[in-house]
């Protein structure tokens, strides 16, 4: 009887204990929730700001390359007048004429290659201008100064890759120029020549439409 006593004493203590630790555990886990917002919240923050830094580092890095850009194109202006002899200038003088004749600018394209081809030397860019500006007069409709070009590269560049193709060019200005005879002499040399070339090839098959 005694124990039964002593167990209905202590069960509105175990009651009363119960409703104690609820709220108290609750609250806890109301503080632990709210630490974490806390920390996602300024984790958050921390991440704006890294984001904010890049895109403005980006658009200071694009602002840059504008000025860089805008900088070199200055530069290729002196360039042209100074006439400096050394790779960066060439380049740049080169890549400033290709962009023009991609822009479909030819007499800009072809003052740049002209400049190129009587201020420097340079066995690879130079032979390219030359091929450049034959074309360029090609399309001007101006076969002699087209095949000035030709020529020169022909006969101060025999052994770059574009020489081939100029000896084609230069049958084909004498083929419109009506010097048939002439013009499949040339194509002759070069099929001979030059075999393995894909130059050879078209001037084989002109020679063939000209049987």
């Amino acid at each position: 009887m005694k124990r039964f006593f002593a167990a209905l004493l202590l069960v509105p203590l175990h009651i009363y204990s119960q409703e104690v630790d609820a709220p108290d555990i609750l609250f806890l886990k109301i503080q632990e929730l709210e630490g974490e917002l806390a920390s996602l919240r300024s984790e958050l923050e921390s991440q704006a700001y890294l984001i904010e830094k890049l895109l403005n580092e980006d658009f200071n890095q694009t602002e840059n390359d504008i000025l860089s850009d805008t900088k070199i194109v200055s530069e290729v202006s002196t360039f042209r007048f100074e006439g400096i002899n050394d790779g960066k200038s060439i380049d740049e003088v080169y890549d400033q004429a290709i962009f023009e004749l991609n822009e479909k600018d030819f007499q800009a394209a072809k003052q740049s290659f002209n400049y190129l081809a009587n201020k420097f030397n340079d066995e690879k860019k130079i032979p390219l201008s030359l091929f450049w500006l034959g074309e360029i007069s090609l399309l001007e409709s101006n076969l002699e100064e087209s095949e000035k070009f030709f020529q020169r590269l022909a006969s101060d560049f025999p052994d770059h890759w574009r020489t081939p193709l100029a000896h084609k060019k230069i049958g084909d200005i004498l083929m419109m120029s009506g010097e048939l005879s002439a013009a499949k002499i040339k194509y002759q040399f070069v099929v001979q020549t030059f075999p393995e070339n894909a130059a050879s090839s078209l001037a084989l098959q002109l020679l063939e439409n000209m049987e």
